[in-house]
């Protein structure tokens, strides 16, 4: 496979196979219908090659740290132990220092803070280590309060499922957001999570009961976009005061609804920058900023960039046409029809 990039998952003893399992779900299953070539995905042991996982069943990893020398993406596999090999940490400074990616899951964190590779950098890593994490790395940012943490190079993620979070961004920066979310689907699971762990760690006594009566107006909102929405509007829908109906709206989606909504607006936009040939004014209209003004303030500060690059960079064609664009080295798709404004991405 020409021209692939390469992602290299690093385990040792202890490797919690959750983790595990979800890059080699997101990069090591072949989606080349959706991006060709898609990733090479290696699985690569920082010691001896069958490693015993922490649910006490072994895995044997066919590449060994070699691989760190030619791999695009780095990504740190989380464990029970907190010491590893010396040259596992060396492997990745001189990986990180040529330019690599470097990623950690879950408790992985431990490990990139061991090397080195997050002084100075914010980070996150799974709730239930903070306190440890915070005792062992004191000059460490560490942020409880979110997913996962993209700090150019190195990225970490918090625990479990949310490296399932930071597989798809970074799919989502690579290939676009509609291979992510075609990805997502397949997965059967959201394309983007808003919010952070608080939503998991602090569970509300009537959350399950905020997520029956949001439901509806989550779904109001995917599928009007292009309207003026508003709290007071929307707690209206749902018979509440703004006040009540902004606490409840935390309580199930770990952010405020002004942040949902315009996240919700950007996936949209960058949907129709990827699939049609709609202006920037009409995207801007039809996903609800308004002004193209306004989308592009949005696009600047979200994702560093401008609608008319991104496009650019993601633009969706068939396979076999090349590539997508400047800046997309393995990102192609199909080109698709102006779709029904408003339509939720998922």
């Amino acid at each position: 496979m020409s021209d692939s990039h390469v992602v290299a998952t690093i385990i040792i003893d202890g490797v919690l196979p959750f983790e595990l399992a979800v890059t080699a779900e997101v990069f090591g299953i072949d989606r080349s219908d959706l991006s060709d070539p898609w990733y090479t995905w290696k699985l690569c042991s920082a010691g001896r090659p069958n490693v015993q996982t922490a649910a006490g069943f072994g895995i044997r990893a066919p590449f060994g740290l070699d691989q760190l020398d030619t791999a695009d993406t780095i990504i740190v596999a989380p464990t029970i132990h907190r010491t590893y090999p010396r040259r596992y940490l060396q492997a990745l400074r001189t990986a990180h220092a040529r330019g690599a990616r470097i990623v950690s899951l879950c408790s992985g964190a431990f490990v990139l803070a061991e090397a080195g590779l997050l002084d100075g950098r914010k980070a996150t890593t799974h709730w239930n280590h903070l306190v440890e994490f915070r005792a062992l790395y004191p000059h460490i940012d560490i942020d409880s309060a979110v997913l996962y943490v993209d700090d150019g190079s190195v990225l970490t993620s918090a625990g479990t499922a949310a490296g399932i979070d930071l597989c798809l961004h970074i799919v989502r920066c690579d290939l676009g957001a509609e291979i992510a979310n075609q990805v997502a689907r397949r997965m059967v699971v959201a394309p983007h999570r808003d919010g952070g762990q608080a939503q998991y760690v602090e569970h509300p006594i009537d959350a399950d009961d905020n997520r029956d009566l949001l439901a509806g107006t989550l779904q109001w909102i995917e599928t009007n976009l292009a309207t003026d929405i508003s709290v007071e509007g929307l707690a209206s829908r749902t018979a509440m005061s703004p006040r009540t109906f902004a606490r409840r709206f935390r309580a199930v989606t770990g952010t405020t609804p002004h942040h949902w909504i315009v996240n919700q607006r950007l996936a949209f936009a960058q949907r129709l920058l990827e699939t049609t040939d709609m202006s920037v004014e009409l995207v801007a209209a039809d996903s609800g900023f308004g002004t193209s003004t306004n989308l592009r303030l949005h696009f600047q500060r979200t994702m560093k960039t401008t609608p008319t690059r991104y496009r650019t960079t993601f633009r969706l064609r068939q396979p076999g046409e090349g590539p997508g664009g400047a800046g997309s080295a393995i990102g192609r798709s199909e080109t698709g029809a102006r779709p029904q404004a408003n339509r939720s991405q998922y």
